[in-house]
């Protein structure tokens, strides 16, 4: 980490008195294993390291990058994001962020016992996990695939503005997809667990789910065209939240991208529902002590009690909107810049289980799984169709398994029309976190 931190700010360092500099600087190394019939399938491991730099310069921005940290590759960076500013379009708005006096917290990331576990530990992980998931139902026939992944990334950034911050984590998970056949039918289902370390991870508790998530399915049937109550499973429920978090930003907001435009201080939701991101939560999977530009991250409130806050915002989307950055930069890398959006979206989760939900409702439906779900979403409109299976459910049971359906609605009508919210919280290998949702008058279309 040190020698990160001191390779940024020395960048940052050569900065030019009428211009800024930003050096962000990151070390990572990666594991994925997958394992087919008890071997190895394959098995990749990378380390990669690089920096990417920014200069501003009389409004104009320029970004470059090199995959190493050699000392004329740091000199040649420099000049030639310089180079691309002095070719880029003017925008008042552009700059770097500045320090706001907010102490990054103090979160447990780095599990050191990643580093030292071997490859050969690695994949017995990946080959318990496929042998536990065929040897979890007898109507497993196959498995799609049995996987361990991890990460160990390293980053550091320092700007001429006097921001010199560093983050280090690290994050591992197992996901196994299965097949289940019965009567010529076969059906595919999914599990996983994730930690920041091996210690962390079950692959018991994701074969089991995997196999759950497959058989339950087995006999599914086109249902009948109706509007329903469904429950949306943990998982579901995520990738909405994903998708209304990016409609949540400043920047989605001011290039007209986003349903929430024009209405903070409005109810947007019920009452039951408080939106928060906390990339500060260390149980999120996507927890971070710092955002993308170096600042502290924070726990941001969007909606609260049904009610808009506010928009999670970088310092471009903020001097953009007059108001400050909530610490929401994030990146996809040091090959280019960063953007702004969610890292550890939640729904405040309720009292009761998933089972204990689907006990209150009489005819309604558990959404197991959708596809085509960001495609399928327009963010301006809020309009949505995806297609879904899942579990009819008949006087607060689950009965039949039905398939090939589609569920459609808009984000805005889903969110006044939460009934309920499980206690389910899970954390998933993503930005958002999972919890069941029951969600009234959702249209389904099947045969």
């Amino acid at each position: 980490m040190a020698e990160l931190i001191d390779i940024a700010t020395r960048v940052a360092g050569w900065a030019n008195d009428l211009e800024q500099v930003e050096a962000f600087v990151v070390h990572e190394r990666e594991t994925e294993v997958r394992a087919y019939e008890g071997e190895v399938e394959s098995l990749t491991s990378a380390e990669s390291q690089g920096i990417g730099v920014r200069v501003v310069a009389n409004g104009r921005q320029g970004y470059a990058y090199a995959g190493t940290l050699e000392e004329s590759a740091l000199q040649e960076t420099l000049q030639e994001a310089r180079d691309n500013a002095a070719f880029a379009e003017p925008d008042e708005f552009n700059g770097l962020a500045e320090p706001d006096g907010l102490t990054p917290a103090e979160l447990d990331l780095f599990d050191a016992s990643l580093a030292a576990f071997s490859a050969d530990e690695k994949v017995a992980l990946a080959i318990e996990l496929e042998r536990a998931t065929r040897a979890a139902d007898p109507r497993i026939s196959g498995i799609e695939s049995a996987e361990y992944v991890d990460t160990i990334y390293e980053s550091a950034v320092a700007t001429s503005t006097g921001i010199a911050s560093t983050t280090r984590e690290t994050g591992c998970y197992l996901s196994a997809y299965s097949l289940a056949e019965a009567d010529g039918e076969t059906q595919t289902g999914f599990g996983f667990s994730i930690g920041r370390g091996p210690s962390s991870l079950d692959p018991a508790k994701a074969a089991a789910d995997a196999a759950e998530r497959a058989t339950r399915l087995l006999g599914a049937v086109k249902p009948e065209t109706g509007k329903v109550t469904v429950v949306l499973d943990p998982w579901v429920t995520a990738q909405l939240l994903g998708i209304i978090g990016h409609t949540l930003t400043g920047d989605a907001v001011q290039r007209g991208r986003s349903l929430f435009a024009d209405r903070l201080g409005e109810q947007v939701a019920v009452e039951d529902v408080f939106v928060l991101d906390d990339a500060t939560d260390a149980a999120a999977f996507t927890a971070s002590m710092v955002d993308g530009e170096g600042l502290a991250t924070r726990r941001t409130s969007l909606i609260e009690g049904g009610v808009l806050q506010g928009f999670l915002h970088n310092s471009y989307s903020a001097r953009r909107g007059d108001t400050t950055s909530t610490g929401s930069a994030v990146r996809g890398g040091f090959k280019g810049g960063p953007g702004v959006g969610a890292q550890a979206l939640t729904l405040r989760p309720g009292t009761k289980s998933q089972a204990e939900l689907i006990t209150q409702i009489d005819d309604g439906l558990l959404v197991q799984g959708v596809s085509g779900l960001h495609s399928g979403v327009n963010p301006v409109s809020g309009d949505f169709s995806t297609g879904a299976e899942g579990i009819r459910i008949r006087k607060g049971e689950l009965a039949e398994p039905v398939r090939e359906f589609t569920i459609a609605s808009t984000l805005q009508r889903l969110l006044l029309d939460i009934e309920a919210i499980g206690s389910d919280l899970e954390w998933l290998p993503m930005s958002a976190a999972g919890v069941s949702v029951v969600v009234a008058d959702i249209t389904m279309s099947g045969a």
